[in-house]
C-alpha cells in the first residue's frame, strides 16, 4: 500500500458525487488509504450545504454501510472550473459526477492529465462516444493510470453472490433470469432529467443497471427484442450458448411521480430460485427444497463496494507501479452496454429484433 492517502477529487455535488462523498469518507473511516481533497461544482450552494451539513437531495435508496457527506473546508478545498481539477498535482484520482452529456469530455481530459478516473454511469449517450473514453482509457493505461466506469451493481450485496452463483453451478444451470427496475422520475434537476438528448432517458440513466448486469453474467446477446420507449423498455435477451439460460429479461421505466422505486431480480436454476427485492428487509431469498429462507448479505450498498475496489486498485498500482487488468469493470465494458441499449432502443423502434 502507498505511504499515503490517495487524493481524491469529486466533480459535481449533486446526489451522484454527494453519494461517492460518503463512499469515500466511509472507506476512509475503514481504514481504506484515500482521503477527498477537492470537489469542484458550478453552485458554491452545494459546497455551503456540505459544510453546514445541511442537504436536501436524496435518491432512491438508503446510502447503506456509509456515513453522511460532509466536509471539513480546512482539508478539502472547493473549485468551480473542472479543469483547474485536471491541472491540480495534488490530486491522484477523480470521480465524475457531472450531467451525463458531460461525462466523455472530463473523463478523456482527466485521463491525459494523469488522474486515476472513477465515471459515474453512463460514461457517455453513444458508443460511439464511448469508445472514445475507451481509447483514452487504453492510452492512460500505458503510463499506468486506471480508468473505471461506475457500475455500482456490480458491487452490490446479492448481485454479486448471483454472479458467483451462475459461475459456480452450485444450484445447477440457470434457467430463468428476470430483472425490473422502475421509479419516479428523479426529483432533482427536472429540466436535466426532463431531456432525452441530455440524460438519456430511463433507458441509459435506470435500465442501464440491469443491461450491465446482463452482460457481465453472459456476455452479449444474439439479438434482443424491445418494446416500448427511451422512458420505459422491455427487452429479452436471446442466447445461443449454453451458459446462459432460455429466459432473460429485463424492464426499466420512469413511471408517475410517487411511485416507489422498485428493484428486483427472479433466477431460476435447477435446483432452486434465488430472489432480491428491495422492497424486503432482508432483500435476498433463497427457495430450495420446499424451503425459503434469507440469504443476509452485509450491509455495504454497491456505491461503497465501487469506490473501494477503485481506491484499493490504485493503491495498488502506486505501491507496485504493475499493470492491473482485473478492475470489475472496465471502459470497454461501458461500450458495450451502450451498444446493447442502442440495439435495445432500435428494436423497439421498429419492431424487429436486433443482432448483436
Amino acid at each position: 500500500m502507498p505511504e499515503r492517502a490517495v487524493r481524491v477529487g469529486i466533480i459535481g455535488l449533486g446526489f451522484m458525487g454527494r453519494t461517492h462523498l460518503r463512499a469515500y469518507n466511509a472507506a476512509a473511516a475503514d481504514g481504506l488509504p484515500c482521503e477527498v481533497v477537492a470537489c469542484c461544482a458550478t453552485r458554491p450552494e452545494d459546497w455551503n450545504e456540505l459544510i453546514s451539513g445541511a442537504s436536501s437531495i436524496s435518491g432512491n435508496i438508503e446510502q447503506a454501510g456509509s456515513t453522511r457527506a460532509s466536509i471539513d473546508p480546512t482539508r478539502v478545498r472547493f473549485m468551480t472550473d473542472w479543469r483547474a481539477m485536471a491541472a491540480d498535482p495534488g490530486i491522484d484520482l477523480v470521480s465524475i459526477c457531472t450531467p451525463t452529456d458531460t461525462h466523455a469530455e472530463i473523463a478523456i481530459q482527466m485521463l491525459r492529465s494523469g488522474k486515476h478516473t472513477l465515471i459515474e454511469k453512463p460514461v457517455a449517450l453513444s458508443s460511439a462516444k464511448a469508445r472514445e473514453v475507451a481509447a483514452a482509457a487504453e492510452e492512460a493505461e500505458r503510463q499506468h493510470v486506471l480508468c473505471m466506469p461506475a457500475h455500482c451493481m456490480r458491487f452490490w450485496s446479492g448481485w454479486d453472490w448471483l454472479k458467483a452463483r451462475v459461475n459456480d453451478w452450485s444450484l445447477g444451470p440457470l434457467r430463468a433470469l428476470t430483472l425490473q427496475r422502475m421509479g419516479s422520475r428523479p426529483g432533482w434537476s427536472r429540466d436535466y432529467y426532463n431531456d432525452p438528448a441530455r440524460c438519456g432517458g430511463a433507458l441509459f440513466d435506470l435500465h442501464i443497471h440491469d443491461a450491465d448486469i446482463v452482460l457481465w453474467l453472459f456476455g452479449p446477446p444474439a439479438s434482443v427484442s424491445s418494446a416500448g420507449h427511451v422512458d420505459h423498455i422491455v427487452t429479452r435477451y436471446h442466447y445461443t450458448h449454453r451458459d446462459a439460460p432460455d429466459i432473460v429479461i429485463a424492464e426499466g421505466a420512469w413511471v408517475a411521480d410517487g411511485f416507489p422505486f422498485r428493484m428486483r431480480y427472479t433466477a431460476e436454476f435447477e435446483r432452486g430460485v434465488v430472489d432480491w427485492d428491495l422492497a424486503r428487509p432482508e432483500p435476498l431469498q433463497l427457495s430450495v427444497g420446499g424451503e425459503c429462507r434469507a440469504v443476509v448479505m452485509p450491509p455495504v450498498s454497491g456505491y461503497d463496494g465501487e469506490v473501494r475496489h477503485f481506491v484499493e486498485y490504485v493503491a495498488r498500482r502506486y505501491s507496485t507501479r504493475n499493470p492491473t487488468r482485473n478492475l470489475r469493470v472496465t471502459a470497454d465494458d461501458a461500450v458495450r452496454v451502450c451498444r446493447l441499449l442502442e440495439l435495445e432502443l432500435e428494436s423497439a423502434r421498429s419492431g424487429r429484433p436486433m443482432e448483436w
